[in-house]
């Protein structure tokens, strides 16, 4: 049975869209819809029914569900069995796009010290590309901010990094203005998080959710924005802003995530400890030192 008809079910598992499944892995709608054919025929049974409310599992595709991805996961580990790399094992490391501004080059210098035999693809993503990719086992770890629980993936707390927030115009909160203000969306939580802690910004009609767009922005239009303590630093230090003294800092925790399958191997887990060790609360503690 070909890969590409696992891969292609389980992605429209989690899309319920043939449309967003085509796009997630760059085919046609065509090649979506013949892979979930040729896969029925193998398997002798419907596995998706499809109406106006958008494409649902049948009884047959619950079913295959876990046992397709047990497939996926075999298929996985038998590549890293045999070695993709001239006979080195590769793990693919997902990112958070803000955290590559954060001890990147540390990482990668002590993931490669902790296991030399091993060859790294380092990719910056977006968390619901990450989850999805872990439960696939397209991805060997992960480190992100909104993890997405599934039965297939495990994911620990490591430590925390700070959003706070700087201003071309204002330097107390009273004075911020919500038609000049940007919204932070740096994972899903922090909306609601914002919402309560400024319900009279709510209005903004600007939102980003990438820290370095968000000062690209602020250098380049001004306003006020939630950023990384250690960009807020450089833009204060460059005379662009102010800090907003009396606005209450924005915590954003960080995961760690692996597949079930990979949680107790000792590769795992050793990049489980640095990744804890380069984000946990002693270095926090550190980092806020710097800047107080």
């Amino acid at each position: 049975m070909q890969i590409e008809l696992i891969q292609t079910f389980l992605d429209l598992c989690e899309t319920h869209s043939f449309n967003r499944t085509a796009e997630r892995l760059a085919v046609t709608q065509s090649t979506v819809s013949g892979r979930i054919r040729a896969l029925e025929r193998n398997l002798g049974h419907r596995l998706f029914t499809r109406s106006r409310a958008g494409t649902e599992l049948t009884t047959e595709g619950l079913r295959f569900a876990p046992h397709a991805r047990a497939l996926l996961h075999a298929w996985t580990e038998a590549r890293h069995a045999v070695g993709d790399s001239g006979g080195v094992l590769t793990m693919r490391i997902g990112i958070q796009s803000d955290l590559v501004m954060i001890h990147f080059s540390e990482l990668i210098g002590d993931f490669r010290a902790a296991l030399p035999d091993t060859a790294f693809l380092f990719e910056a993503d977006y968390s619901a590309q990450m989850c999805s990719d872990l439960m696939t086992g397209a991805e060997d770890f992960a480190i992100l901010f909104s993890p997405r629980y599934h039965p297939d993936v495990h994911f620990e707390t490591i430590g925390e990094i700070t959003y706070i927030m700087v201003s071309t115009q204002a330097d107390r909160l009273a004075d911020v203005r919500p038609e000049t203000y940007i919204m932070p969306h740096y994972s899903y939580a922090m909306p609601a998080l914002h919402a309560t802690l400024h319900p009279h910004l709510s209005t903004a009609s600007l939102s980003i959710g990438q820290n370095t767009a968000m000062v690209a922005l602020l250098r380049s239009i001004g306003g006020t924005a939630y950023v990384l303590r250690g960009s807020a630093e450089e833009l204060v230090r460059d005379g662009l802003c102010r800090l907003v003294a009396d606005a209450p800092p924005i915590p954003q925790p960080i995961f760690a995530g692996v597949n079930v399958r990979n949680r107790h191997r000792s590769a795992h887990r050793r990049l489980l400890q640095i990744v804890r060790a380069r984000f946990g609360p002693e270095s926090g503690m550190l980092a806020r030192r710097r800047v107080g």
